[in-house]
């Protein structure tokens, strides 16, 4: 088996810049003041440790959901939707590899600020985690443009290549369903 790439000491500082600007960048958004934000419900992590079970191929980031539980309680009505965002950081490499005008900081952003877009809407119910194909793809077609209005006026070098990189995810949902 190939050990996949993972992210040097280096870039997981870019990384874990990358997700400090995209929390609060979501939070503000979504108007969600520190005590609504959902520290307590996901955590982002990368190759390095993730489990088996986490690890795609293709993907530049997943959400697992996990059922989490407060300490010292019993009962089933502590349980809470626990989010991971697992950013394969072997897909994410690569395709900087293969496209050298898009730069870690800014495709990591967007990656990140798109994960989170997911896990607000999860938590407000604005859609079922458990989805069809059809729901699923109109739901990354509307996160794809929640993220662009996100991130369209923040000033960071490489950003508007992250964007044309994503082009496609901006045209109207019949093309996605229905590609020539």
């Amino acid at each position: 088996m190939e050990a996949l790439t993972k992210f040097s000491p280096e870039e997981i500082q870019i990384v874990t810049d990358s997700t400090v600007m995209a929390e609060e960048l979501v939070s503000n958004h979504y108007k969600m003041s520190a005590s609504q934000w959902l520290h307590p419900m996901y955590d982002v992590k990368t190759l390095a440790d993730l489990e088996p079970g986490e690890i795609v191929h293709g993907p530049f980031a997943q959400i697992i959901r996990y059922e989490g539980k407060k300490q010292d309680t019993v009962l089933g009505s502590s349980a809470f939707d626990f989010y991971k965002i697992c950013i394969q950081d072997h897909s994410v490499l690569s395709t900087i590899c293969q496209s050298p005008e898009i730069s870690l900081f800014p495709f990591t952003l967007y990656i990140i600020t798109h994960e989170l877009v997911h896990i607000v809407r999860f938590g407000r119910f604005l859609q079922n985690f458990m989805a069809t194909h059809q729901e699923t793809m109109t739901e990354e077609k509307r996160v794809h443009d929640a993220t662009h209005d996100i991130l369209r006026n923040v000033q960071i070098s490489g950003i508007s290549e992250v964007f044309s990189f994503y082009d496609k995810w901006r045209l109207p949902i019949e093309t996605l369903h229905n590609p020539r």
